[in-house]
């Protein structure tokens, strides 16, 4: 069946489809990941987006039961290169297509992804639509043009929690975790840190989170504006100075908002498992997992509060803070690393010692 990728500037990809039918909006981006496509398919933060992988053979391994990050896929739309038809791993229980089938997801192949990643690093990641049932180029680019995309849209309701639930049931160490799209991967890291982890829905309030007396509280990645979300940067002002907090991803964007700080769109995003990362106080530079495509202003920060710790080498964009006096820090990066290099993994043993002292 014939499938059509249609941007908002005008521009059509056409290929063949190879998951659902139907026709889906979201912003396309892209994706630098030459592996874990089922990890990122699963990732609530690419919720309300259309993933391009660049590395041009995708589902050649299948997908299996245990490389989930989240209850369900949450793309928009999967568009590659190639989709291998022939899948081959110990694990495996069902091809890529039928994965995308059975979970409503459109999928694409037979694109010139190289083309499409160039245009969006040109132009800019924008809104567009997925589509087996729409033949017409032009209407396709009248619905991209009509549609939400993301600015001032609140996505996080879309994947977060509908209730508090216990990850794990024991630890040395009690974390709650604000639930803004949390990715399987942190809360594991956590409980494999001696950490028993509490998840809670982001709808709860920084008094909610305290009578559950933690020790520590992570704020989880999630999709979408940090500006649409107040209500979240209101519970993390609660948070601040009573207990220890860690930050991942969105929430960094939220923990930099608490504080006084703005946050803006990037061109066209940080996706992918080989972004380098500078540590400024060591000067080490880790690779790492990133899927963003807002950013803290580094510019709007009160530095005599907060500590700049990381910055992004491609584009010097602020990839990690921390607070001067209180036990706050945040990373605009996944250390959980799944998919991706670990070189950030040690994070969660500095939040451990936090907790300890």
């Amino acid at each position: 069946m014939k499938a059509i990728l249609a941007l908002e500037d005008g521009k059509i990809f056409k290929g063949e489809s190879f998951g659902a039918d139907g026709e889906r909006c979201g912003e396309c981006v892209f994706n630098t990941s030459m592996a874990g496509y089922q990890e990122i398919l699963t990732d609530p933060s690419y919720k309300g987006q259309i993933v391009t992988m660049t590395y041009p053979l995708i589902g050649n391994y299948g997908v299996n039961d245990e490389d989930v990050e989240s209850r369900k896929p949450f793309v928009e739309g999967f568009v590659v290169k190639e989709y291998s038809k022939t899948f081959s791993n110990w694990r495996s229980k069902r091809s890529l297509g039928d994965y995308l089938k059975e979970n409503n997801i459109i999928g694409i192949e037979g694109v010139d992804t190289r083309s499409l990643t160039l245009h969006i690093r040109q132009a800019g990641a924008m809104k567009a639509v997925i589509s087996t049932t729409d033949p017409s180029a032009e209407s396709l680019v009248r619905k991209a043009k009509a549609s939400p995309g993301l600015l001032g849209i609140d996505l996080v309701k879309e994947v977060s929690c509908e209730k508090k639930y216990e990850w794990n049931d024991s630890g040395r160490y009690k974390v709650v975790v604000l639930d803004c799209g949390v990715k399987f991967n942190v809360l594991r890291e956590l409980a494999g840190n001696n950490c028993k982890v509490v998840v809670v829905p982001a709808r709860s309030t920084a008094k909610e989170i305290m009578e559950l007396k933690p020790d520590g509280v992570l704020l989880s990645n999630g999709p979408g504006d940090p500006a649409a979300l107040p209500y979240i940067v209101e519970t993390v002002r609660g948070l601040i100075g009573k207990v220890p907090i860690f930050g991942i991803c969105l929430g960094h964007q939220m923990l930099a908002r608490a504080m006084g700080g703005k946050t803006y769109k990037l061109k066209f995003g940080h996706h992918g498992g080989n972004q380098p990362v500078k540590d400024l106080k060591t000067g080490k530079v880790a690779i790492s997992v990133q899927n963003h495509g807002f950013c803290a202003d580094i510019n709007t920060l009160n530095k005599k509060e907060v500590e700049l710790t990381h910055i992004n080498l491609n584009d010097d964009t602020l990839e990690g803070m921390r607070h001067r006096k209180l036990p706050i820090f945040s990373v605009q990066f996944h250390p959980e690393a799944s998919p991706g290099p670990h070189d950030a993994e040690y994070l969660f043993g500095k939040f451990v010692k936090l907790m300890k002292k």
